[in-house]
């Protein structure tokens, strides 16, 4: 069966494209002008037509976080694929290496789904435990250590097929091995929760690490040692061209001239939006908490966003991926083409997806419609409108 979508503003090589869409056996068949045969017509009402959105740093949603169990991961995924998520990457806590294991079984479990009403589910990313302390935010400091060489190694060896990526902090004893080890075994390291300075984090790109979990967010910046000024994470991000960073546009966590700032130096092209959700996001505001039941931290979300009880920090964000596109198109003044590039295409490239992130002939039709206020219309995923 073919499927075309008509009357679409087709976000696809950097412009805005009125052409109509094909789709067959899940896959773009074609993006032309010209008039093909069709079984079925989706008509665009002259919205956007957009990839699919890739987060690519999710913890939760809908009440449930992805290390409470297979039934909380589908459940946290059907909440942001009704908000333009078609691929997701359920992300871990630090936490105890049980805990870590029983989360990282569930995830196994859920992605052997294929429901059309919730996200690809791509793989898993690891944040933590091998953090530094003082950059813990809303990470239980409980379970945070250096990396643990015999730990990580057993984690790999059970769960490796399904482990994409791994975030840590590089100046950690232990971080090159584990960085090595990361790359060795196909994992992405990133750089989180970190102290580091300039030659810290030189040293752990040289190693292959080529990504900065949430800029600004337990990132260390410009310290002083004596006399002398050090370049910290946020710094060395900036000044290493080909290091891409990740951004939660919440309207939270980073005003709108950070927004700016990070886009002028670093470019849609090394720019990654992220919501960094945690259980809260799309239900309602009050007490909540970050992390598996029975080890995770509490918090209370207001005012749009999670905070840590004290209110000292936030505990993660209660985002949705059109809220990002929004946040920068609307707060920062994007382009919505480079928006959108941050949430599709630059993602799948740090993620090394393949056939994903454009609207291009032989790729997967991952689609999204959406209006000029970022309202979600439809959700595409595989082919198929659920």
């Amino acid at each position: 069966m073919i499927t075309k979508i008509i009357n679409g503003c087709l976000i696809t090589d950097n412009q805005i494209a009125r052409k109509a869409l094909y789709i067959k056996d899940g896959i773009i068949l074609d993006i032309t002008e010209q008039d093909m045969p069709a079984d079925k017509i989706i008509d665009a009402e002259n919205n956007y037509v957009s990839p699919g959105f890739i987060d690519i740093h999710c913890h939760g949603g809908g009440g449930a976080d992805f290390m409470d169990g297979a039934e909380a991961v589908t459940e946290a995924a059907k909440t942001h694929f009704k908000h333009g998520t078609t691929t997701i990457f359920p992300t871990t806590v630090a936490c105890s290496p049980d805990a870590l294991k029983i989360a990282l079984a569930n995830i196994k479990a859920a992605m052997s789904g294929s429901a059309a009403d919730i996200p690809h589910i791509c793989g898993v990313h690891l944040e933590g435990p091998y953090f530094a302390l003082s950059q813990a935010g809303a990470q239980n400091p409980k379970y945070i250590t250096p990396p643990v060489a015999e730990d990580y190694i057993e984690i790999t060896e059970l769960f490796g097929a399904i482990i994409k990526r791994w975030s840590f902090a590089p100046e950690l004893p232990g971080s090159v091995e584990f960085c090595k080890f990361l790359t060795k075994n196909g994992i992405i390291p990133a750089i989180a929760h970190s102290d580091a300075i300039y030659d810290d984090v030189a040293e752990i790109y040289d190693c292959g690490c080529k990504l900065v979990t949430h800029l600004y967010s337990g990132t260390s910046t410009v310290t002083r040692e004596n006399a002398y000024r050090r370049l910290g994470v946020i710094e060395s991000a900036f000044l290493i061209d080909n290091m891409a960073v990740e951004i939660i546009a919440d309207g939270h966590h980073l005003p709108a001239g950070l927004l700016k700032l990070i886009y002028k130096i670093k470019g849609a092209d090394n720019i990654c939006l992220v919501t960094d959700a945690m259980r809260g996001a799309g239900m309602p505001e009050g007490n909540s908490f970050i992390g598996a039941k029975g080890e995770g931290l509490s918090c209370i979300i207001e005012n749009g966003v999670a905070k840590l009880p004290d209110r000292s920090a936030f505990a993660g964000s209660v985002a949705t991926a059109d809220r990002l596109i929004k946040t920068m198109v609307k707060e920062a003044g994007i382009s919505i083409t480079d928006a959108v590039k941050m949430l599709t295409e630059t993602p799948a490239r740090v993620m090394n997806i393949s056939n994903k992130g454009v609207l291009k002939k032989g790729f997967d039709a991952d689609i999204v419609i959406f209006d000029n206020d970022i309202n979600i219309k439809k959700v595409i995923k595989g082919g198929s409108q659920a």
